[in-house]
């Protein structure tokens, strides 16, 4: 396992980031403690959350694992999303973020954060008191460094200035879904984070089981993720999807590799990625995704993996200014 430096914040992170999304959902607590156990046996330092996931659950058996190592760790977690029947259990306030951080700390039992990460964009809240709770919570030590996820570069450059010109704690990381099937990320939130020397820790680096091979020939009969659930089979709808599935899946069975491994390391081994996540919902599964930084992606086999997909065109949509005859870039 190597070690990256996340962002400008001065500290170092394994190449990946297990997510514990899993942990008390479709993963009991004796699994998910063994998956803890091997992922930090393998060297990964980085372990993700969120106040939502399994309802609070997942951060606390997360607290269960981390208890006798804890300050070894960077442990992150999110909040935003609705989590109680409360009309103002959501969203990015003051008073909604404050109280799902307290329940945070208790629920992973430690007394500060790593990274606090704001799960969504909220439109209805002023960004400037958002980031103003932000600064008073690291001041209070409650949390080191801080996150967006899900957010577009106009909205983390926006936040960015808020925090300048105001002396407030500044991002330091963002947390954008990417993989070979969703490569919008490369457009404009890749070079804002080269340029303001963002952390990049993507999620979904598999397409939620896309990239897999799973769903070759369509096959909706197993349990899986997009099977489970309608708002991920709405996120990968689009038949392209599918097929840039297959042509990957088939390439990586001609050349042995495991797909799932392959789509990872893919992932990884982008120059603005600090760290993907991981996710698994057993052992097995993830001493086999864990693989990845085994594989050797050259800058060769990186390009052939890339044009299996459609590369995404620039902001400003002028792609034939930047493409030959042949259609690479000049």
């Amino acid at each position: 396992m190597k070690y990256k430096q996340l962002g400008k914040t001065g500290i170092q992170v394994s190449e990946l980031c297990f997510g514990t999304m899993t942990f008390g959902a479709e993963t009991n607590e004796k699994e998910s403690k063994n998956m803890f156990s091997i992922a930090k046996e393998k060297g990964i330092n980085f372990f993700d959350c969120a106040n939502k996931y399994a309802n609070g659950e997942s951060e606390r058996i997360l607290g269960e694992c981390i208890k006798d190592c804890r300050d070894d760790l960077i442990i992150t977690t999110k909040a935003a999303s609705r989590v109680g029947s409360d009309i103002n259990s959501i969203g990015l306030s003051r008073k909604h973020l404050m109280l799902e951080l307290e329940k945070s700390l208790k629920r992973l039992n430690c007394d500060y954060i790593d990274i606090y990460y704001l799960h969504y964009f909220d439109p209805y809240t002023s960004m400037e008191d958002t980031m103003r709770f932000l600064d008073d919570a690291v001041k209070q030590g409650k949390i080191l460094y801080t996150g967006v996820s899900n957010w577009s570069a106009w909205q983390i450059m926006k936040a960015i200035h808020i925090s300048k010109t105001n002396f407030l704690q500044a991002i330091d990381c963002i947390q954008p879904m990417y993989s070979l099937v969703k490569r919008q990320a490369e457009v404009e939130l890749f070079p804002l984070a080269e340029d303001q020397n963002l952390a990049v820790v993507p999620y979904s680096p598999i397409g939620s089981g896309l990239l897999t091979g799973k769903y070759k020939n369509r096959n909706v009969e197993q349990s899986t993720r997009l099977n489970e659930k309608n708002y991920y089979n709405q996120r990968y709808i689009d038949e392209n999807y599918h097929n840039i599935a297959d042509r990957f899946c088939s390439f990586a069975d001609e050349r042995g590799y495991d797909s799932a491994q392959l789509a990872i390391s893919w992932a990884m081994n982008n120059k603005n990625v600090t760290a993907p996540i991981i996710g698994a919902r057993d052992s097995k599964q993830l001493q086999s995704n864990l693989e990845a930084v085994n594989i050797n992606m050259t800058q060769e086999l990186k390009e052939e993996i890339s044009n299996l997909s459609i590369t995404p065109p620039p902001a400003h949509d002028r792609l034939e200014e930047f493409v030959d005859t042949n259609n690479k870039l000049r």
